[in-house]
């Protein structure tokens, strides 16, 4: 199929452009943005609505244990399951403020100390996967917040390594 072939199907062939001498943005270049110098009044101003957001969280931390221990009172190993799953909604909202630049340091400082106290209470959960579930959303929010740092603080997971052995 020659050249003549595509020419009768609608096709015609434009000669190859040169672009080796051409000179872009010779008679105008582009804008260049220039970094503003730093001053006082360039000082970062958070929004109310990031100050309410951050004490609301800061509030929350802080009483993240207590509530935690309170469900489990109530509601045993079942209710500490339920406090996780609003505790994992609370992470996902202190991620979205840290994606968006919002977060201040006392908030993400708070957010480690909860989980140093959420860790340290001596909860009596026979169900591992709770365990398991409360532990990953503990560690998600530590990865998120200091990801270098290595923790050692988690409970201990007791699988039965015989099944059969407690009278099966």
């Amino acid at each position: 199929m020659g050249a003549k072939d595509w020419e009768d199907e609608g096709i015609t062939f434009a000669e190859e452009e040169e672009y080796d001498s051409t000179q872009y943005f010779r008679d105008r270049p582009p804008p260049r943005e220039q970094a503003a110098p730093r001053t006082a009044s360039t000082i970062y101003q958070p929004l109310p609505g990031v100050i309410e957001q951050n004490e609301l969280l800061l509030v929350s931390l802080s009483n993240a244990h207590s509530a935690l221990w309170k469900r489990y009172q109530d509601y045993g190993q079942m209710g500490v399951f339920g406090w996780t799953a609003d505790f994992s909604d609370m992470i996902d909202a202190l991620k979205t403020l840290g994606f968006e630049g919002n977060m201040f340091v006392s908030t993400r400082q708070a957010a480690l100390e909860a989980c140093v106290r959420i860790l340290r209470l001596r909860i009596d959960i026979k169900m591992q996967i709770i365990t398991i579930y409360l532990c990953n959303q503990v560690s998600r929010l530590r990865r998120f917040l200091d990801a270098d740092k290595q923790w050692d603080d988690y409970p201990p997971i007791d699988f039965p390594l015989d099944p059969y052995s407690e009278g099966g």
